[in-house]
């Protein structure tokens, strides 16, 4: 296999009664692309960060180069030639990329930021990254941030590049053009570990793959001999069936009809521009587009929670044909006490959809809270509430009196999708419902959003992964800088088309 640049051998990692990672041994090879693959909470993201200096192992040997090494802190991490880049981007906004690429390194007096734009320039050819080290972080798309993250670690001599699911928010030609500068470093000598959740991309761009499964190392295969369903065997421990269902939609009733939708953000920017489409009962639609492009926005004026332009209109069509009801101007509250069935699964989850100090069955009780019943009544119902979606979603916490923010994200997201479908929608709004969810959960809420499709209801699905997207929706909507750029069929939309629309505006509407 060659000269192993990082040897961990028995490395173990707690955080309370939780054991994170349990005796890991395992090689990564001089210039390699390795990926990382496990469900939720089989800790490949805290290995990694043992790597790179976040957390600290409680026993165990890590030897970088064929010496060990202790690895206290990101500034140890760095001198032995390791950097991760985190999924959420660790960036000055009012700074240039030049200034990013140098903030936090001590050296006497103070840098020539010209010797760093042509150390960056220089970065650049090599491995063919696109970057103006002028340009300021707050005016970058997010592929601009992510490319500055790894030419910061390149530039600060890192020889092992870790990435934390370096592609959940790129578009398809982003991530053919990430791919191809991986390539670059491996030619160059690097190795590359990814963490990452989409097997298709696994299987493009890897040379292996290592396995994690509850917080153990199961195995490490060549990629060329593995296939999907090999891969989600190994992480989860027995056979999945890996086909997205999508029925055919069978009397649709239109449930909501969005016109001439605009709001602005707290900072005074337009982030909806007059967009108009029908969402139906019975159908799941796709809203794809690069994060920050208004989706988050989009659903939160649907629920009652953005301030909306004049002349816009949401119109909700009940199932008990009671006739149409006006959504602006609405709070949340409003909205229930109307009658209106709405669930909505946000992005920020404990910000928004849960009480990270409260427990499972407490957080099922929020809504029945906001429509003004006694806290000390009928706990029954939701802790049998909390019970089931403890099974059926198969969350791994203490109990359902651990407070919410003491579980992985993964879990946090079962417990908030368990809640909201639970509560019988006639339209349910989801934002990245499966956003750092294992392959085998994922399937889960799939199947949960068909289960809906199937009863009426009209399910709204914000997403990341394209394919899922085509797989999954029965219609997708795209949105480039607040617009509705295009409205394509699921069963034929292709891959590249979405992603042209995702960074085009004014493309093809929705005929009919």
């Amino acid at each position: 296999m060659g000269e192993a640049v990082i040897s961990l051998r028995n490395v173990s990692k707690s955080f309370g009664e939780v054991l994170a990672n349990d005796n890991v041994s395992m090689d990564i090879y001089k210039g390699e692309i390795l990926s990382l693959l496990g469900e939720n909470g089989s800790g490949k993201t805290t290995l990694m960060n043992m790597l790179s200096g976040i957390y600290y192992p409680d026993h165990g040997e890590i030897k970088v180069n064929g010496n060990v090494v202790n690895i206290r802190e990101p500034k140890d991490a760095f001198a032995c030639g390791i950097g991760m880049v985190h999924q959420h981007f660790k960036l000055v906004d009012v700074f240039t990329a030049a200034e990013n690429v140098v903030v936090g390194i001590k050296q006497k007096g103070h840098f020539d930021l010209r010797e760093v734009a042509h150390g960056i320039r220089e970065i650049c050819d090599r491995y063919g990254f696109v970057m103006d080290p002028d340009k300021k972080v707050y005016d970058m798309s997010v592929s601009e941030k992510q490319t500055l993250e790894i030419i910061k670690v390149i530039y600060r001599g890192a020889d092992i590049l870790i990435l934390d699911e370096p592609t959940a928010v790129l578009t398809p030609q982003e991530t053919d053009r990430l791919f191809n500068v991986i390539r670059n470093m491996k030619k160059d000598g690097k190795t590359v570990v990814i963490i990452t959740h989409k097997l298709h991309e696994v299987l493009s761009i890897s040379d292996r793959v290592a396995i994690l499964r509850k917080g153990a190392y199961i195995d490490a295969v060549p990629t060329k001999d593995a296939t999907e369903e090999s891969l989600t065997e190994m992480m989860v421990g027995e056979k999945v069936e890996l086909n997205i269902e999508r029925p055919e939609v069978k009397d649709k009733k239109l449930r909501l009809k969005v016109e001439h939708l605009s709001c602005y953000n707290a900072d005074g920017v337009q982030v909806l521009d007059d967009v108009s489409f029908d969402a139906y009962g019975g159908e799941i639609l796709g809203i794809a587009g690069v994060s920050g492009n208004g989706q988050k926005e989009l659903l939160e004026s649907v629920a009652g929670l953005q301030n909306t332009m004049p002349g816009a209109k949401i119109s909700y069509y009940a199932p008990d044909d009671s006739g149409e009801h006006e959504l602006i101007g609405l709070t949340p509250r409003k909205i229930r006490e109307l009658g209106v069935h709405l669930s909505f699964v946000p992005e920020d989850r404990l910000g928004m959809g849960l009480v990270g100090s409260m427990g499972m069955s407490e957080n099922m009780m929020l809504k029945d809270y906001s429509e003004g019943h006694s806290i000390f009544t009928d706990n029954r119902k939701p802790r049998e509430l909390a019970e089931q979606i403890l099974k059926d979603l198969k969350v791994v916490t203490p109990g359902i009196s651990t407070p919410v923010r003491r579980l992985s994200g993964g879990n946090v997201q079962k417990v908030l999708v368990g809640r909201e479908i639970a509560a019988s929608p006639a339209v349910l709004m989801t934002a990245y419902a499966v956003r750092g969810l294992d392959i085998n959960t994922s399937y889960t809420i799939y199947r949960l959003l068909n289960e809906q499709k199937s009863k009426g209801v009209a399910v709204m699905y914000v997403g990341e992964d394209l394919d899922v997207l085509m797989e999954l929706c029965d219609r997708i909507l795209v949105l480039c800088g607040g617009k509705v750029s295009g409205i394509l069929d699921g069963r034929s939309a292709r891959k590249e088309e979405i992603g042209r629309l995702m960074t085009t505006y004014g493309g093809r509407k929705e005929k009919g």
